[in-house]
């Protein structure tokens, strides 16, 4: 039998094989370092300026959310206003992609909060701070004692909703979790050493825990894990002893939502454009339902799917029909939920997401103001801000007693020359009259303060007319119900239509026309 490979090409390919072997170890073929369009510095070069540059990457899925693709849409009131409130003027504004949490806060997850509060900081105020109100359960004429008892900790409770949590509780619940989220990506990439740090939590050391901020401006002394050999210092040949934002690893906070995005998320208009955009040469069609009246509607009309004909007759929310009728009668409940219900009951909407109406209703960021719907920008709506900046009054910045950046308010001094903003404390900007002087007189004249806030959605005491996306009420901030809960969102970073999208419309290069110069 002939040799199918002669010499000569046995000998190429011997060759081929030195020359890859070559290339993978560093040698003969060894890729380039990246050069800067700007300047033509090399990226990532130890023989280069050592300015290291992350690659490229997406922003991923931190745990329990789901990605909605913003988009614009009509906030506000879509059924007549039987509560003559006039506090949700329809109004079409525009809200950039972000995350959300895919089902509302567990009683087991809010437990895990407590169980670490208790496991680090010796003092019980602290966590005490933290607790729900189980109290919120009790009424004059009803006999609600067992969900008092029972309710927050009884393991057939574990995946419903926590309630009695307060807006301040829910913000501070955000800011925890943004730290456990932040410190376990550290621990899985071996960025920091898990048992070590894990060491320091059992010790009670109260400031000395994980917060993210503190971390990235090195306030915060991990221990090293062996994951950061991976970003040694290209001209020092040094390991760091910390990472930084830049490197792509850290997930923004988590937060509550805004009121423009808690709504906007309700609706699920995504269900209503048919050909969502798989390529640069197809797009959706842009259809927006003005008129939709709830979460789960696949149509205009708030019917059920055409491909879903068992949902003719069912609840797809825990709602109360009418006086005295919070499930039905036995042997053909409606909802099934006398009470709040598992917060993977009913169909998701849209997007994916969990009873965004119906079962409780749920706190967003905002304050509470009627007038702000026509007042609002028509981008990222949204009122309370209060803007800070980092306290360097030592020299540098501090931390508190929970281990957190310490930020103080802006003053109007500090930004008076400024042409966006000239006043730190914007929570009551243009309220009501020119120079927003306007007092409220909370307890006096009206129930609204600065402290009041928005929570959306309906709750399973609550009649239908509460589920439509539009409806707001609120609450003060350090008051809590039996009825309100609520979920966490988290902003988008890079492309609007999500991981794997690029951003803008792309066209083949054109090339300059050189013959006449």
């Amino acid at each position: 039998m002939k040799n199918l490979f002669p010499l000569s090409t046995t000998g190429i390919l011997l060759a081929g094989v030195v020359l890859f072997s070559s290339c993978k170890n560093g040698g003969l073929f060894k890729k380039k370092p990246e050069k800067s369009s700007n300047t033509g510095w090399t990226y990532n070069d130890p023989t280069g300026s050592g300015f290291r540059v992350s690659k490229e990457k997406e922003q991923k899925t931190g745990p329990g959310l789901v990605f909605v693709q913003g988009g614009t849409f009509t906030m506000g009131a879509t059924e007549e206003d039987v509560m003559r409130d006039w506090n949700n003027v329809p109004r079409r504004v525009t809200v950039a992609s972000f995350y959300m949490d895919e089902t509302e806060v567990a009683n087991v997850h809010y437990r895990e909060y407590l169980y670490w509060l208790h496991r680090v900081f010796d003092d019980t105020a602290i966590t005490n701070r933290a607790l729900p109100d189980t109290l919120c359960w009790r009424s004059e004429l009803a006999y609600n004692e067992p969900y008092v008892e029972y309710y927050f900790r009884h393991p057939s409770y574990n995946l419903y909703p926590v309630v009695g949590v307060t807006w301040k509780q829910a913000y501070d619940y955000s800011l925890w979790r943004t730290d456990r989220v932040n410190e376990n990506i550290l621990w899985e990439k071996g960025i920091t050493n898990k048992k070590a740090e894990l060491q320091k939590q059992m010790q009670g050391g109260g400031q000395e825990n994980f917060n993210t901020k503190a971390y990235l401006l090195g306030e915060y002394q991990a221990t090293p894990g062996k994951g950061l050999n991976n970003y040694k210092d290209y001209l020092t040949k040094q390991v760091p002893t910390s990472i930084s934002f830049e490197e792509g690893v850290i997930l923004p906070e988590y937060r509550l939502p805004t009121e423009a995005e808690w709504e906007y998320a309700a609706y699920g208009y995504v269900a209503q454009n048919p050909n969502p955009r798989r390529s640069e040469k197809r797009r959706g069609e842009e259809l927006i339902a003005n008129k939709q009246v709830y979460p789960w509607a696949q149509n205009v009309n708030g019917l059920r799917d055409a491909k879903n004909s068992s949902w003719q007759g069912q609840f797809l929310a825990n709602f109360k029909r009418g006086s005295g009728d919070n499930m039905g009668v036995a042997g053909g409940l409606n909802d099934r939920s006398a009470i709040p219900g598992p917060i993977k009951a009913f169909y998701p909407n849209g997007f994916g997401l969990y009873n965004m109406a119906g079962n409780v209703s749920e706190w967003v960021a905002d304050v509470y103001r009627p007038l702000t719907p026509t007042d609002g920008d028509d981008f990222n709506y949204f009122r309370g801000n209060k803007f800070q900046r980092m306290d360097l009054s030592t020299g540098k910045p501090e931390r508190d007693s929970l281990g957190r950046i310490i930020y103080r308010d802006e003053t109007d001094e500090e930004v008076k020359n400024r042409r966006n903003y000239q006043k730190g404390y914007v929570i009551d900007y243009l309220d009501g009259d020119s120079l927003s002087a306007v007092q409220y007189g909370y307890g006096l004249t009206t129930l609204v303060s600065d402290k009041s806030r928005v929570y959306k959605g309906g709750s399973w005491n609550d009649r239908a007319y509460w589920l439509s996306p539009g409806a707001r009420r609120f609450l003060e901030e350090d008051q809590s119900s039996s009825m309100i809960g609520f979920r966490c969102a988290m902003t988008r970073y890079g492309s609007q239509e999500g991981n794997g999208y690029k951003t803008g419309n792309w066209f083949q290069q054109r090339r300059q026309n050189t013959r006449k110069r």
